[in-house]
């Protein structure tokens, strides 16, 4: 194609891509339709489905509903109910006429049929500005090589092209096709030989036929613009946003559907939920077509499926080929094209090669076709290779996702990589874990709290020992115990969040698998990592110098797996490390139990949970590796680098414990300065369970706090404390850190909450005092902390604020009681009130020279008070020490003080020899 460019000012500033003959930039359209050579391929159609509009409500639902029937085509076709029209903020004037886009230049009759580059590449000639069809979307560390062609070396690929408003490609589009189909003749020469006359448009037959033609037999050079792969903020998303300048209510329904294509990775039951925004894979990508315009021949990034919506134009034909069938394609392209793959092995990930589906076809490979109208979408299945062409001016939007099924797909997809060398452009270890702890809270939800709803039951559906989340986890806890069966025995094991940054992704030096479970590394360059299958590969050193830095251990892992098979104790044992939720509602569950078993399961004791080895994967006694404080992987310089845990604690742990604890440092005497920030006061809420005497708990209150860092005792961290709305259980309080969200507890009292966050503090102290850290924070007692201080309901601030959002004293019986407890400190304030009073404040019990005064001038030594209480505590039952317990743990101020003066003070009354 030679066409004359009419937008000028867009013109590239590439010299050589103006200087080629065959460029849409020079010229007028000098190529022409052969219909009489037309070679369009006969293969079967793929299938269409046109789900109900009841259907079409659950996305995820209606696709796993097909997927036993579509799969095997690798590609279908589904047509919404006629009442699902969005409405696509790209035709505001706004965008149409004034918001650019970027195009490619391709050669479309050399997508098939050209010469090597090394053939054609002569002596001193500029090498063309080039760029691949799909950029890097994921950043890696400098230094890395890849195992395949060097980024300098010269490859086939589409030029850059000029810029273009939506209006402008329009009428540069519709003008081509029209030139190159001759419907500005009266009459066509096809071949030299008059032809019949053409009215109107051709059909999507003819442009296909002719497409092929081009690709098969070229006799013309044909290059067309394709604005691909453009991200969202480019021109804006096709779909509606809650952002967009659409605002009439009626379109609320598109911005929420599940459908929306900016919505459709992150829907409850994909995996994709996990990920961070990676463009064109959770973040929709853009495509601008124009006649010809091609996608060649691919699969999905790690074989996710695709999903693709034509929001208007001319139709887009696809052609796919069955993922069970995509070894088939490949070695029909090797073979064909054998030239071309001799030069570049890796040219299907290039996305810049087609093959006929008539060759794939005489070569026994299963082709479909789908002819995408406006309005309709193109579904395809993981590892379905997929190519296709534009019948004229349209505008496509496509995006990935990963319903729970595909996780097998995609561990296949990353072990292929690592053969190939390839760079991963997401952890699929990291979406397999979280989608595995997703599931478990669903089936604690479901079978604890005896919750359901239609998120929990989606994620049982996939549980069970058949569910398909139980197998892909299973095949990957026993590939990774294969491999660490392979390793040498001497290679010592430490726990990963002690050593790394848990956020910061790492890849194999060698083959760029994801080190998201395991990572190799060794003494003499700790910061060069390695996978399983190249750990000894990464230096020279002797095996007993490298470690493995494991995320889980095995057994955690076979104990994850027993939890997915619904293993209630298994469920119990993970919710409770690593959610925190044993406590929740299961108030008389045995957690010395619960200890034993995550001993017996695998799941580490405290003490000895990060002093670990290849033995404790299968739970039985090894040497350690032990850090010393200092860098990654250095020597030891105080203890042997290698010493079995035992011989640390000697015979007394406690002691042991105690004697490193109180050798921390300066810090282990500082006492914290407690303020509490509130972010929200939340909203009052009616029934007896939102209040009682003392506080009213607000749904939706929000506060912050420094506290010392579960994860790094050795510094203080933002906690958030929240109150959810539990349903018939009333507020739930939250507590979680701020900068890592996922590290939660949830508890039914604010007590509750803040004690879980002291337990797994000290535990974690324990645990860096036996691997011989300095600086430590001091064990925190768990009997001292206050909650509701922690939450700042101890704030007079606070309570008069929340008070405040009451007005109307919906909260009975907290009003009831302030009433009451006013009208006593009023009488109190008359005759004896120097008693009252004194109670009523921080002095009313306060030590004075090693004697407790009691409200008069009569002093008491300790030796006299001890016998009469012992005697006065042997009459009372458990529950009234508990609450005497909790009465005298609180502050003065507090009402239960108040409560416990005025009935002191009434028993008092009633022994005149007591009064005097």
């Amino acid at each position: 194609m030679r066409m004359k460019e009419q937008h000028s000012r867009n013109m590239p500033k590439n010299d050589d891509s103006q200087k080629n003959t065959g460029s849409p930039l020079n010229g007028k359209v000098s190529a022409r339709w052969v219909p009489s050579a037309a070679c369009r391929p006969l293969i079967q159609e793929a299938p269409v489905f046109y789900p109900t509009a009841e259907e079409f409500e659950d996305t995820l639902g209606y696709i796993a509903s097909i997927r036993s029937t579509a799969e095997a085509y690798g590609i279908c076709k589904i047509v919404p109910p006629a009442s699902w029209s969005p409405p696509c903020p790209l035709k505001d004037k706004r965008v149409w006429e004034h918001k650019t886009f970027s195009t490619r230049i391709q050669q479309v009759d050399l997508l098939q049929n050209r010469e090597p580059m090394k053939k054609k590449l002569k002596p001193k000639r500029k090498k063309r500005r080039l760029f691949n069809t799909r950029p890097r979307r994921r950043a890696h560390p400098d230094g890395y090589e890849s195992c395949g062609a060097c980024d300098t070396e010269e490859k086939f690929g589409f030029q850059s092209g000029p810029d273009f408003t939506l209006k402008d490609f329009q009428g540069f589009a519709e003008e081509f096709k029209e030139s190159y189909f001759g419907l500005h003749d009266i009459t066509q020469e096809c071949s030299g030989e008059a032809g019949q006359v053409k009215k109107g448009f051709p059909s999507v037959a003819d442009i296909e036929g002719e497409y092929w033609r081009i690709i098969e037999e070229p006799t013309d050079e044909v290059e067309v613009y394709y604005g691909a792969d453009l991200e969202s903020g480019t021109l804006g998303s096709g779909f509606p946003k809650e952002s967009s300048s659409l605002t009439d209510s009626k379109i609320n329904q598109y911005v929420s559907s599940g459908w929306n294509l900016n919505n459709f990775s992150l829907l409850q039951g994909s995996v994709l939920n996990f990920e961070e925004h990676i463009s064109g894979v959770v973040v929709p990508w853009l495509y601008i077509g124009m006649c010809f315009s091609s996608f060649c021949w691919h699969v999905e990034d790690h074989h996710l499926y695709s999903l693709n919506y034509l929001h208007w134009g001319d139709p887009k034909v696809w052609y796919g080929v069955p993922g069970s069938r995509a070894s088939e394609l490949e070695d029909a392209m090797r073979k064909h094209l054998k030239d071309l793959f001799e030069e570049q092995p890796d040219l299907l990930n290039e996305l810049v090669t087609q093959l006929s589906p008539s060759v794939l076809k005489l070569e026994g490979v299963p082709v479909y076709r789908a002819v995408q109208k406006s309005g309709e979408f193109v579904l395809t299945f993981p590892r379905a290779y997929h190519c296709g062409f534009n019948c004229g001016f349209n505008c496509a939007e496509a995006v990935n996702v990963a319903p729970v099924d595909w996780l097998q797909h995609g561990l296949n997809a990353v072990e292929l990589y690592s053969k190939q060398c390839r760079k991963t452009s997401l952890s699929h270890d990291k979406l397999m874990v979280a989608a595995a702890q997703k599931a478990i809270r669903a089936l604690w939800e479901i079978s604890i709290l005896k919750q359901e709803n239609s998120d929990n039951l989606r994620w049982k559906s996939v549980c069970g020992k058949d569910g398909k989340l139980t197998e892909a986890i299973r095949r990957r806890v026993h590939l990774e115990k294969k491999r660490i069966e392979c390793l040498p025995q001497v290679i010592s094991f430490q726990k990963m969040e002690k050593y790394l940054d848990l956020n910061t992704e790492r890849e194999c030096f060698a083959c760029f698998y994801d080190l998201h479970l395991t990572a190799a590394s060794c003494n003499c360059s700790s910061k060069k990592f390695a996978c399983l299958k190249h750990a000894n590969l990464i230096c020279c050193c002797e095996p007993d110098n490298r470690f493995l830095i494991v995320r889980y251990t095995i057994d955690e892992l076979n104990t994850l797996v027993e939890a997915l098979e619904e293993c209630t104790d298994a469920l119990k044992i993970w919710s409770s490390k690593y959610f925190q939720m044993a406590s929740l509602t299961d108030k008389n569950y045995d957690h010395d139990k619960l200890d034993r078993g995550k001993y017996e399961h695998g799941i580490h004791h405290p003490k000895t949970e990060e002093r670990i080895n290849r033995s404790d994967c299968y739970s039985s006694e090894s040497n350690v590796v032990t850090d010393g404080g200092g860098p990654l992987g250095s020597r030891n310089t105080g203890p042997s680098s290698s010493v079995p845990f035992n011989s640390l604690l000697k015979n007394d742990p406690e002691e042991h414990l105690s004697n490193k604890i109180s050798e921390v440092g300066p810090d282990s005497e500082e006492r914290l300065d407690l303020y509490v920030e509130t972010i929200n006061f939340g909203s009052v809420v009616c029934g007896k369970q939102w209040c009682n005497k003392a506080f009213i708990f607000t749904k939706g209150y929000k506060s912050r706090v420094k506290f010392f860092n579960i994860l790094n005792p050795m510094i203080r961290i933002t906690y958030t404390s929240e109150i959810l709305d539990g349903g018939l259980l009333g507020p739930l309080f939250k507590v979680s850190l701020e900068e890592h969200p996922h590290e939660s507890f949830t508890n039914m009292s604010a007590q509750g909450c803040w004690e879980m966050v002291l337990q797994r503090l000290n535990q974690e102290i324990t645990t860096q005092a036996c691997l011989w850290k300095q600086g430590l924070s001091p064990l925190q007692p768990v009997s001292e902390v206050d909650g509701l201080q922690m939450f700042g309901f101890r704030s007079s601030s606070i309570i008069q604020a929340i008070e405040a959002l009451d007005p109307h004293h919906c909260c009975v019986t907290y009003w009831n009681h302030k009433l009451v407890t006013e009208k006593s400190s009023e009488t109190w304030s008359g005759e004896g009130g120097k008693i009252a009073e004194s109670y009523a404040t921080d002095s009313a019990l306060q030590e004075s020279s090693g004697r407790l005064t009691l409200g008069s001038d009569n002093f008491l030594s300790d030796d006299e008070i001890r016998p009469v209480f012992r005697r006065l505590l042997r009459k009372a039952d458990s529950e009234e020490m508990e609450v005497m317990h909790r009465i005298l743990c609180q502050e003065s101020r507090n009402h239960l003080w108040r409560v416990a003066v005025e009935t002191l003070t009434e028993e008092i009354q009633r022994f005149p020899a007591i009064k005097k």
